[in-house]
């Protein structure tokens, strides 16, 4: 079966995003949004934004569609944790469960803790199936709140998608009480609608340069690293099959962001693109609408 694609008259005005999220943004490290237009296999990069806050996040989820957008945050939490604390059988009732809990972000850090505690060592941190999808590389447990803090890029992430009503495939439909607990995704894009999909850099950092680091170093080992996966992405060469189209400014700006913030974003717009072309964005059938999915893994 082909893939879903647009009509002629949508293809050219459908707006791409890739956004790497930030819990705690601020002008040191803000959220970086990538917007991109799909033509045929080609995607091109139209430009860069910062957002400074999370109010400036609000803010722009609410740009008029169509949209579609890879954030790289989890859309979900393991299943086990989720029934073992009863927070509910679909996404907006677990996120509406834990916000009544939770008035914070370290609110939640404290139930996590709480929660796993009481568990055997080595099953605390628990990981969904899709964060292990793919083999070769797994993405961090959205239970972890430190280090790298995901569950507080879950926490104040995907609850502002929830309430700037921004649909997710398959897990959360606007307007819609009670939710489905499988709602039909369309084939093509209604004329408004912004649709938020689970995107992870790391799937194509690794399929692009294994487990060499390319992030927060401006060393000449991880310069190389950034210089050669902005390189191979003009080139196609991953196994999504789109070329990304770049100026030389902006394939400059990619390689010279140390903190690899913009090539994070970047990397998230391949898959959002790669995922608009898919029947059902690529997601599985048998997607578990409380711990979600990574788009193309």
């Amino acid at each position: 079966m082909k893939p879903a694609r647009l009509p002629d008259s949508d293809a050219a005005s459908q707006v791409l995003w890739g956004v790497d999220f930030s819990s705690a943004p601020s002008a040191r490290k803000p959220i970086v949004v990538a917007q991109g237009l799909l033509i045929g296999r080609v995607l091109r990069l139209q430009g860069l934004r910062r957002l400074n806050t999370l109010v400036q996040f609000e803010d722009w989820l609410q740009t008029p569609g169509p949209w579609v957008g890879g954030f790289d945050f989890p859309f979900g939490l393991p299943r086990h944790f989720v029934d073992s604390l009863g927070l509910g059988q679909s996404s907006a009732e677990v996120m509406a469960a834990l916000r009544r809990r939770c008035a914070t972000r370290m609110d939640f850090r404290a139930l996590v803790d709480q929660w796993g505690n009481g568990q055997p060592k080595g099953q605390r941190l628990l990981h969904r199936r899709t964060d292990a999808a793919q083999q070769g590389v797994s993405s961090t447990s959205p239970l972890q709140t430190r280090y790298v803090p995901v569950g507080f890029m879950y926490f104040e992430g995907f609850s502002r998608l929830l309430q700037a009503q921004v649909q997710v495939p398959r897990m959360f439909e606007p307007d819609v009480s009670p939710m489905p607990p499988m709602p039909p995704v369309p084939s093509t894009l209604p004329v408004q609608a912004r649709v938020a999909l689970e995107a992870y850099p790391g799937l194509l950092a690794y399929e692009l340069i294994g487990r060499r680091s390319y992030k927060n170093d401006a060393g000449p080992e991880r310069l190389l690293a950034r210089k050669q996966m902005v390189e191979m992405l003009e080139q196609g060469r991953t196994r999504l099959g789109l070329r990304l189209k770049l100026s030389p400014s902006q394939a400059g700006e990619l390689v010279a962001d140390a903190a690899g913030d913009h090539l994070d974003a970047v990397l998230c717009l391949v898959q959002a693109a790669w995922a608009s072309q898919q029947p059902a964005y690529g997601l599985p059938a048998d997607l578990d609408a409380v711990e979600g999915w990574i788009i193309s893994s």
